[in-house]
């Protein structure tokens, strides 16, 4: 019979080459979406590079069965929120690759527990099976949520650059067009984005609600109802968005002290919540056999670890929802 470490040897072979695998589609499918609207819009308006037939690379096929398999999960109703939460992430991954993902890592944190953490224990398996399970997500919500706050922070430049630019002359498209060219990602990739929406023939309006849904932001839709409003009702557009401007900078600069007053107690929650379950699982690295009580008995253990793991929940919650300040 193989032993353990042969057979976690082979699962992590096999999860680095699916892994591998996965990021190889993605870089391959990193700017295609942006190649085809820029086949059908001005590109040398943007800069945007023009690959010739002859120097494209072929790009190879996939197979009919994922193809197939593609086609299918996207047409259920869970896709399209797959899909929005990948596209504000910016992860070039379709719905069937995302599920994959996390087949991958369940399968691989599940063997890891199981045969290197805590070898032989099934309710290592279990745990290690729901940590790999929930990871995909917790990365993607992360990359969205960093995605957007670096978003946000760029937006009072990008207003600063949009009312230089119109009052030195340019139409709004002309403005945005200037936008997508000088600022830094992410904003220059979404305002180039609307730019070749409308320059496809998609209205200016549908095409800022896209942009409103990629990037969920407060302050973004203050400055799209803005718009909305001065095409219907007209104005100077150019003052409109300086007063957004400094509106959201004083608001940058407060969330900024909010975050320094409430680090503390974040900081605070973040320790008494991991404490608990780091100490636990020290103990039974070091003396398996103490801790191994708690597990092994399942009429008195196991419900004693689920009430301390929701309690320990609840109150990292509590914490959370204590230092968080809205605006």
């Amino acid at each position: 019979m193989p032993s353990p470490l042969i057979i976690l040897g082979i699962v992590i072979v096999v999860v680095v080459v699916l892994v591998i695998a996965a990021f190889s589609i993605r870089a391959q499918r990193r700017n295609e979406l942006e190649d085809r609207l820029g086949r059908y819009s001005e590109v040398n308006f943007l800069d945007l590079p023009q690959d010739k037939e002859e120097d494209k690379p072929k790009k190879k096929e996939e197979s009919a069965l994922a193809e197939r398999l593609d086609k299918v999960i996207a047409g259920q109703d869970f896709a399209k929120s797959i899909k929005q939460q990948l596209s504000r992430a910016d992860l070039k991954l379709t719905v069937s690759e995302y599920l994959a993902l996390h087949v991958v890592t369940t399968i691989g944190v599940a063997a890891l527990m199981f045969l290197i953490i805590a070898p032989g224990q099934i309710v290592w398996l279990i745990i290690g099976g729901g940590i790999g399970a929930f990871l995909p997500r917790i990365i993607v919500a992360q990359k969205q949520a960093s995605r957007l706050k670096k978003f946000e922070q760029q937006l009072p430049d990008l207003l600063g650059l949009w009312v230089n630019s119109l009052r030195s002359g340019y139409s709004n498209m002309q403005s945005l067009e200037a936008i997508a060219r000088e600022a830094p990602p992410p904003a220059s990739g979404e305002i180039r984005r609307v730019v070749q929406e409308v320059q496809l023939g998609i209205p200016q309006e549908d095409a800022f609600d896209h942009l409103l849904e990629r990037m969920p932001s407060d302050d973004l839709d203050l400055i799209v109802t803005a718009i909305n409003v001065q095409r219907e009702v007209g104005g100077n557009l150019a003052e409109i968005l300086e007063t957004i401007g400094h509106t959201i900078r004083e608001r940058i600069k407060l969330k900024g002290e909010i975050a320094v007053l409430t680090a503390q107690g974040r900081i605070t929650g973040w320790l008494i919540s991991g404490l608990p379950i780091v100490l636990g699982l020290f103990l039974m690295l070091i003396n398996p056999g103490y801790m191994g009580r708690l597990v092994e008995n399942r009429n008195c253990g196991w419900p004693m670890i689920g009430i301390g793991l929701g309690m320990i929940g609840m109150g990292a919650a509590a914490i959370q929802k204590i230092v968080d300040i809205e605006l």
